[in-house]
């Protein structure tokens, strides 16, 4: 059943990568209107998953990730927008020049072929990255929790209502429910068919997949995101950035999970910067250097430094300097979100430059590391691997390069 669909997904995926902007543009339009058409619909089915996701001892944050409402589906159509929006990347030149035999030379962006993406909870990833895989000419291949299933489902058969009305093959989306792990594993063998798999979600599905597939990853290692105030920090910056980053929306990826204070100022920025967070309902747990500023709800040891929470928690630590904060966040982040709280420019340009993640921000929340948010229209995930892609997963990041030469005869001598 699996090696079926995967099948069935490539075959359509080949003949679907000659076909128009307009065509691509006109199935998200339809998907839009029939997402909003199904709204009470999905809103139902995703009610049944959130009883056994509860059922089944998921935690709080899980819960966040996998419940749909409407305010969270007006933002799936908004994204689909976006993606409409966005220039098609089929067919860019990327590069071109003729040589001295008179060969024209261009390379050009062409699809990957069939994308496999396996995440965990959120059921709006299901039509993110059907989505951005069609407008950028690929098949996708969709594995979801088995929590999700009954939302995936709907929002799915509006995908593939859409691609058979504009006479594509409903095979180019591809869904595995089946709720046996083995089907997972037997996705990650289908290398004939699938040319990426992309996992979404915590470390132990990265794992799995990282062990199990046969064709190329791009993974994300979590979200340890770091904020470091500088002496120079403008205060009521760093308040409100801190505060956003941390508790906008604590279960995502992007949340700020580490707080670092430069002992210049620790006296009087930590406490004033825990104390905002604990009125917010934040738990702050302190380094035993901290806690010479701030007495905070318990002091961590070094192995929690690497920790990501994914909750209403956060870790505060004191360094001193840049070059110790550059070097702490090096050492224990996931190479995701970082940012400086600083007006000091060449500080910015330091800090940028030497910090090993795949976004770094200048007194912004790290929240804003989001395709939607930073462009893309949506996002695949987050990488934070340094090949292909680092960083949010759009439209060009599912494309590669493709020589085409022209000639008029010429032979190699």
């Amino acid at each position: 059943m699996v090696t079926e669909i995967c099948r069935k997904a490539k075959e359509t995926a080949n003949k679907f990568a000659g076909v128009t902007s307009e065509v691509k543009n006109a199935i998200l339009t339809r998907t839009k209107a029939l997402l909003l058409e199904r709204e009470e619909e999905i809103i139902s089915a995703n009610k049944k998953d959130v009883i056994r996701a509860k059922e089944n001892g998921r935690n709080e944050a899980f819960i966040d990730r996998l419940t749909l409402n409407h305010s969270r589906i007006l933002g799936m159509a908004e994204g689909l927008d976006a993606i409409i929006a966005l220039p098609d990347p089929v067919g860019e030149i990327v590069d071109e020049y003729t040589l001295q035999n008179g060969l024209l030379v261009k390379r050009v962006r062409a699809p990957l072929g069939v994308i496999g993406i396996i995440f965990e909870a959120r059921p709006n990833v299901s039509l993110d990255a059907s989505a951005l895989c069609i407008k950028s000419g690929n098949g996708v291949i969709l594995r979801g929790s088995r929590e999700s299933v009954n939302s995936v489902e709907v929002i799915v058969n509006c995908i593939k209502s859409a691609l058979e009305e504009h006479g594509v093959s409903a095979d180019l989306v591809g869904v595995i429910s089946d709720s046996d792990r083995q089907a997972t594993i037997d996705m990650l063998k289908q290398d004939k068919f699938i040319d990426v798999v992309i996992p979404r979600g915590g470390e132990a599905l990265k794992k799995v997949v990282l062990d199990n597939a046969t064709m190329p990853v791009v993974a994300s290692s979590g979200g340890n995101c770091h904020a470091y105030i500088a002496p120079d920090a403008d205060m009521e910056i760093a308040k409100s950035v801190v505060l956003n980053a941390k508790t906008n929306r604590p279960s995502t990826c992007n949340a700020l999970e580490t707080l670092l204070v430069d002992s210049e100022i620790a006296e009087t920025a930590l406490p004033m910067l825990c104390k905002m967070l604990a009125d917010n309902g934040v738990e702050v747990r302190v380094s035993e250097v901290a806690k010479n500023y701030y007495d905070g709800v318990c002091v961590i040891d070094e192995e929690e430094l690497y920790k990501e929470y994914d909750n209403m928690i956060i870790k505060a630590h004191v360094v001193t300097g840049l070059t110790e904060a550059i070097a702490h966040i090096n050492k224990y982040s996931t190479h995701h979100s970082e940012c400086i709280i600083t007006t000091d420019e060449e500080k910015m340009e330091r800090f940028g430059k030497e910090v090993d993640s795949s976004a770094v921000y200048f007194n912004v929340s790290t929240r804003f590391t989001d395709g939607f948010e930073l462009g893309l229209g949506a996002e695949m995930g987050i990488s934070t691997q340094k090949l292909h892609v680092r960083g949010p997963i759009g439209l060009k990041e599912l494309t590669s390069v493709k020589y085409v030469v022209k000639g008029n005869g010429q032979l190699r001598k």
